[in-house]
């Protein structure tokens, strides 16, 4: 199938918000508590940092350790790197994981106001003005071989779905709504013009659905 566009682990409410509006430093997904959609990764066995021995097992683990597998770049928008907008203020701002992300890979950033590149520990931060499929085409050659991960925001996602670019998606469905917020959709079923869907319900409470091209 040569080399995907992957989302993964990509949670939402049951009306479809995956973050909250007004972002803040101290608030990365705004209004929205983003443990509430993202706490049956948190509690498995293999979240990245568990030094306790404990955590669930199961189908939520699974994707929780799959979540690196196969990924040779990401592509993130320029929210989910940090906060500030506009041309770019505080180059010393290097995103909200500190010196050691977990990405591990090539990461680009859109941008409409590109800086320069920058490397913490394994992950080597780029910031790309181009449309999607100009980013995809340097995220594929930067991932030699392997898979690239759409990691979001939102609208990145949307943005990326509307360009008929994405391969495969896994979206958690949280037992919660919100009612306002950045919505992914107002229902999974939209998208079965182009992808299969299948729907598999976890003990924590979440839905994961899983979406791959027709």
């Amino acid at each position: 199938m040569g080399q995907l566009l992957r989302v993964q682990n990509f949670g939402v409410s049951e009306d479809g918000i995956g973050a909250g509006e007004d972002q803040t430093l101290q608030q990365p997904f705004g209004h929205v508590d983003p443990m509430r959609l993202m706490r049956w990764a948190t509690e498995t066995a293999g979240w990245p940092g568990r030094t306790d021995g404990g955590g669930s097992r199961g189908l939520d683990d699974y994707f929780t350790r799959d979540f690196s597998h196969g990924i040779g770049a990401e592509i993130m928008g320029r929210n989910k790197f940090g906060p500030q907008r506009g041309p770019w203020e505080d180059h010393t701002w290097q995103g909200w994981w500190g010196d050691e992300p977990p990405f591990h890979t090539p990461v680009f950033v859109l941008t409409h106001h590109p800086r320069p590149s920058f490397t913490l520990s394994d992950t080597t931060f780029h910031f790309v003005d181009g449309s999607p499929a100009e980013v995809l085409a340097r995220a594929r050659e930067a991932a030699q071989g392997k898979d690239v991960r759409l990691g979001g925001g939102v609208r990145t996602v949307r943005q990326f779905l509307d360009a008929d670019l994405v391969d495969t998606l896994h979206v958690t469905v949280a037992p919660v709504k919100f009612g306002s917020g950045l919505r992914l959709w107002d229902a999974p079923e939209e998208l079965l013009d182009r992808f299969h869907l299948e729907k598999v319900p976890s003990p924590s409470g979440v839905v994961h659905h899983l979406f791959w091209r027709r």
